[in-house]
C-alpha cells in the first residue's frame, strides 16, 4: 500500500528539475546538459521569423489555417507537430519546409558544436564527414 494520501496524485516529471540556487550536489553527481529536441528546435525557429516579421500569432494562424493555440504550442515546442502543420506554418511565413528544417537544422550543429568535449566514435567522424549535407526525418 502507497503512504500517499488516497485523494493525491503522483506526479512523475519527464525531466529533470532545474538545478536550484543553494544546490550543494557534487559537480560530477550533477547531469550533462540534455541535448535539444527537434520540436524545440522548430519552434524556436518558427517563433524567430514570426517574430522578425512583426506578425501575430494570429495573423500567422490564420493564414496556415491552424489554430492560434495549436500554433503557441509549437512554437513553444510542447507540440511534436506533423509534417503538414510544419509545412503549412513555414508557408504562411514565406518559407519552404526546407527552409524550416534547414534553419533547425543549423541550430542543431550550433548547438551540439557546444557539447565538442565528448568522444565521438569513428562512425560518427565517417558520417558527419560525408558530402551528404542533408537531414532525414522519420515518423
Amino acid at each position: 500500500m502507497s503512504d500517499q494520501a488516497p485523494n493525491q496524485a503522483r506526479v512523475i516529471p519527464l525531466r529533470p528539475p532545474a538545478e536550484r540556487p543553494g544546490d550543494t550536489a557534487a559537480p560530477a553527481a550533477r547531469p550533462a546538459a540534455r541535448e535539444p529536441l527537434w520540436r524545440d528546435l522548430v519552434g524556436d525557429v518558427l517563433r524567430r521569423e514570426r517574430q522578425a516579421q512583426e506578425r501575430t500569432l494570429k495573423d500567422v494562424a490564420d493564414s496556415a489555417r491552424i489554430s492560434m493555440p495549436y500554433l503557441s504550442e509549437v512554437e513553444r515546442g510542447r507540440k511534436e507537430a506533423s509534417s503538414e502543420v510544419l509545412a503549412a506554418a513555414a508557408h504562411a511565413l514565406g518559407l519552404s519546409l526546407g527552409d524550416l528544417l534547414g534553419r533547425a537544422q543549423g541550430e542543431l550543429i550550433r548547438l551540439s558544436s557546444r557539447h565538442s568535449g565528448r568522444s565521438h566514435s569513428n562512425r560518427s567522424r565517417a558520417t558527419t564527414s560525408s558530402s551528404y549535407d542533408g537531414l532525414c526525418l522519420a515518423a
